[in-house]
């Protein structure tokens, strides 16, 4: 059974005891989902009803209620384990890059050193054909080889409880290649949210100016039709005044089991850019001269390829011979693929201006035109309450036996 992580986050931000209004705002989900979300999560977790005089339902979960869940579902506990293991994996794809830009490197660079040194080997005669070392071959490390684990550890350092650590070079590889991912990714969970926090600071009833700030495609905002997505998602009315002008009413998200304070909101949904990458810039440089100085191994690498001294050189030449291909398309790739996703980006991120811009325009028309709409926000008011479910309003629960509940309520009236 699947349950929506977005509705039991908001259970948990809420305090454990929520009514359908708490959470659909929240979490910026519809009200029907988030009513049939609340039932279903209720009876698997050993949740309860608390019903008020008014017929109010709020539901209280256990603090534990997670826990019951991946207890009671084996698909719950293989996912948890699916999502421990793709994180990890999905770590080392990001750092695999890295490691192929310098390997790819390493190949290279040996390769070239055999050919060239197999080369000059031809033309002396006193070697006869012998490229060995002058010392014994020795070989001297400069520093502490241990140092370089900070290439594979993603928390090295100490930082491992650190959340804004700073990523690590083949981490950088990959975001200067690939990027970050999509800065909105939560862009219509903000929106829904941000609405849902509109209508609660104005007690559940509102005009449609009030709400067009934040979405899309408005032609006319003087033409309500882009009010009924709204409607739809928290199961809003519209009522019409003596005068003909039109508010609109949200009856559950006037339920609460908290008396909410106006929350602070921004004045129209703003979307965020598009970064090229979160590397920072010496990381990019070091990226960017690795990745010439792999460009600049291939073609030297294919030159010497051709001579005849490459073909003395056996098994490691004849395998680097067999992967050159593939090495010089990955060598291409390093800069094509962050080249072609620069325009992707900025033409991305112009898109993206755009819609900012007319969601800003939209909001300064609210502002300069409020005395004008004046009096459809007077009448909005007369809609505006906020219904706050305390303890004393429960009469029914089903946490104790009804009978035990009705003697007790008569106890408390006598």
């Amino acid at each position: 059974m699947d349950f929506d992580p977005a509705l039991m986050s908001s259970i948990e931000r809420l305090g454990y005891q929520v009514t359908v209004g708490d959470v659909a705002a929240n979490a910026g989900i519809e009200i029907n989902q988030a009513q049939k979300g609340l039932l279903a999560l209720a009876s698997q977790t050993q949740g309860d009803l608390l019903v008020s005089e008014t017929g109010d339902i709020v539901y209280k979960f256990p603090h534990n209620f997670r826990s019951i869940l991946t207890n009671r579902y084996w698909q719950l506990r293989f996912k948890e384990y699916l999502r421990a293991i793709w994180k990890a994996v999905f770590y080392i794809i990001r750092i695999s890059f890295g490691i192929a830009l310098m390997l790819s490197i390493a190949l290279m660079s040996i390769a070239v050193v055999l050919i060239m040194i197999a080369a000059s080997s031809t033309q002396d005669n006193d070697n006869n054909g012998s490229f060995g070392g002058g010392d014994g071959g020795s070989v001297i490390f400069l520093g502490n080889p241990f140092d370089s684990f900070w290439l594979f550890e993603p928390n090295y350092n100490g930082e491992r409880k650190n959340p804004s650590r700073k990523m690590n070079f083949l981490e950088s590889v990959f975001s200067f290649l690939f990027g970050d991912g999509d800065p909105n990714a939560d862009l219509e969970q903000r929106r829904w949210n941000t609405i849902a926090t509109v209508i609660r600071n104005n007690r559940g009833s509102v005009i449609a100016e009030q709400l067009a700030p934040y979405l899309d495609n408005i032609k006319d905002i003087e033409n309500d039709n882009y009010v009924i997505p709204v409607l739809s998602k928290f199961n809003g009315y519209p009522e019409v005044s003596p005068t003909g002008e039109i508010i609109y009413h949200f009856p559950e998200l006037q339920v609460t089991t908290k008396n909410h304070s106006q929350s602070t909101i921004s004045n129209y949904l703003e979307e965020s850019k598009w970064q090229f990458t979160k590397a920072s810039p010496e990381q990019v440089t070091l990226s960017v001269g690795l990745g010439s100085l792999n460009v600049a191994l291939s073609f030297i690498l294919g030159s010497l390829l051709k001579g005849s001294a490459a073909v003395k050189l056996g098994a490691f030449i004849l395998f680097i011979a067999s992967i050159y291909h593939g090495l010089i398309f990955y060598a291409a790739a390093f800069f094509a693929i962050p080249i072609m996703r620069y325009f992707a980006l900025k033409r991305r991120n112009n898109n993206l201006e755009k819609r900012n811009i007319e969601r800003h325009n939209l909001s300064n028309w609210l502002t300069q035109n409020l005395e004008k709409l004046q009096s459809k926000m007077l009448y909005a008011s007369q809609y505006s309450q906020e219904k706050v479910i305390k303890a004393e309003d429960i009469s029914y629960s089903t946490e104790t036996d009804l009978l035990e509940q009705q003697w007790q309520k008569r106890l408390n009236q006598s």
